[in-house]
């Protein structure tokens, strides 16, 4: 019998399986990869490591998604703000891998590639070295919990039928529950970038 035109097992399979019940289940094990692709657990750990190395590749395929061309826009900001967004719709697609990916040190070179270019715009625009951190992480902050909100009930809230939460009633009501997540959204980023802006970057090169 002939070799396979494909090779039954890779990295590959076993990223996109993985995703597939992260997306469905909320996680996955290394013997639910190996059923659904068919081979032995015991070949699926030949081409990871583990559970960590999977987390990672599940990481850098969500990465594939985000695009990293926008933080060589200028200036500074619009490369942000572009990356964010871009970095949410990634994230948004897949947000039952967030816990996942959010408690695992980012260790996958693709990944810390973007970083990299991350950290330079910021250093190029004039950040102090100290702060260009604490912005990313901020802006991590914000679209990764935008993105798990994207995923959450329209109507996070039921008022009491009882009606003691009448404020609460109206606020909501004063909202299309559709738009509520792009709606904070727009609002965290926009503060985030104008508190940057005013209190990060030097005057003469904002």
């Amino acid at each position: 019998m002939g070799r396979p035109s494909k090779a039954l097992l890779d990295r590959e399979r076993i990223a996109a399986t993985a995703l597939d019940l992260v997306d469905a289940e909320g996680d996955f094990s290394v013997p639910k990869i190996a059923r659904r692709l068919g081979v032995q657990t015991a070949s699926v750990y030949h081409h990871v490591e583990g559970r960590a190395g999977i987390v990672e590749l599940l990481r850098v395929r969500i990465a594939e998604d985000i695009d990293a061309s926008t933080l060589d826009l200028r200036p500074w900001d619009v490369a942000l703000e572009a990356w964010a967004r871009s970095y949410r719709a990634a994230f948004a697609a897949h947000p039952r891998a967030i816990p996942l990916l959010t408690t695992s040190q980012i260790a996958a070179p693709e990944v810390l590639a973007q970083y990299e270019r991350g950290v330079g715009a910021l250093l190029e625009a004039g950040f102090a070295l100290e702060s260009v951190m604490p912005v990313i992480t901020a802006m991590e902050n914000i679209v990764l919990g935008s993105a798990l909100d994207l995923a959450a009930p329209e109507i996070m809230w039921e008022p009491n039928p009882d009606g003691s939460t009448p404020l609460l009633a109206r606020a909501l009501a004063a909202v299309p529950a559709a738009g509520r997540a792009d709606q904070a959204f727009e609002m965290a980023l926009a503060a985030f970038l104008d508190h940057v802006r005013t209190t990060l970057v030097p005057t003469a090169t904002a």
